[in-house]
């Protein structure tokens, strides 16, 4: 989940689009009435990068344990030396990196984030990753795509690795990514906005998809519940999956075994 209580936040557009006011006691409160226990909180990109991460931080303090924060992880020396400075100095609240691919000038491979990797394997905490469709229209796919990250999984098997969006709309490809790799997982954040146009059909035919990626894989353990708020409605994530073909043992899996094994929640 996403925010800032910022007036430059670009997301604020689809907070409009879902009738959501945006703001930290509309989080919370939805998040109660949804039996939603906890929740992990990204910062939200700004014209200039993106929400610092000390932001992040304190609107967490202010959320009495429901959120937890990730760090996003910025292409620059400086930028990953200030990550890992964070967490080590909020070493029981980060849950996890994360990496804007398709927003930033460079890849998954790119050497300025070997050391957020060593750093994340030495301390177990998995690095998202932005996979598929860009928000905006000057993102790069050529970077987004989840077949970008097939290498970095070989090179490092005990990076857990998190392709954000299941790849949207790659979702055959990540199907086989976290089929092949047993550190690759995914989540289902982020895949519906609005109730414009095809709406209805559009879900159907994401859960079909989902579904199907589910029978490729074998089982739903590599896959978990997200949102993207206020990208997403939680009754529009919990609607989705719901609707999933599979049997109530993997949905359980999806909405919250995985999260908790994975984030250590």
């Amino acid at each position: 989940m996403h925010l800032s209580e910022r007036l430059d936040d670009p997301l604020t557009r689809f907070a409009q689009l879902n009738h959501l006011r945006y703001t930290v006691d509309e989080l919370l409160s939805t998040m109660r009435a949804y039996g939603v226990e906890r929740g992990l909180l990204l910062s939200p990109p700004l014209e200039s990068g993106c929400l610092p991460n000390e932001d992040v931080l304190k609107l967490c303090a202010k959320c009495n344990g429901k959120l937890s924060p990730v760090i996003t992880v910025e292409p620059t020396a400086n930028e990953v030396n200030e990550a890992i400075r964070l967490t080590n100095e909020n070493k029981n609240q980060v849950k996890a990196f994360k990496i804007r691919l398709g927003y930033v000038k460079a890849t998954a491979e790119d050497p300025v984030f070997d050391r957020i990797y060593d750093y994340a394997e030495s301390v177990k905490l998995p690095v998202l990753f932005h996979t598929g469709d860009t928000a905006f229209h000057d993102g790069e796919l050529a970077s987004s795509h989840p077949l970008t990250l097939d290498r970095l999984a070989n090179k490092r098997p005990d990076l857990k690795i998190v392709l954000c969006h299941f790849g949207n709309p790659w979702f055959d490809d990540v199907a086989e990514m976290i089929y092949k790799h047993p550190n690759v997982y995914t989540d289902t954040s982020g895949l519906i906005t609005g109730e414009i146009g095809y709406a209805d059909k559009y879900a159907k035919l994401l859960a079909r998809k989902i579904s199907e990626a589910i029978y490729y894989a074998g089982g739903a353990d590599k896959i978990m519940f997200g949102t993207d708020y206020p990208v997403t409605r939680h009754s529009d994530a919990l609607n989705l999956v719901k609707k999933l073909d599979i049997e109530q043992r993997d949905r359980d899996k999806i909405l919250s075994g995985n999260a908790k094994r994975v984030f250590t929640l």
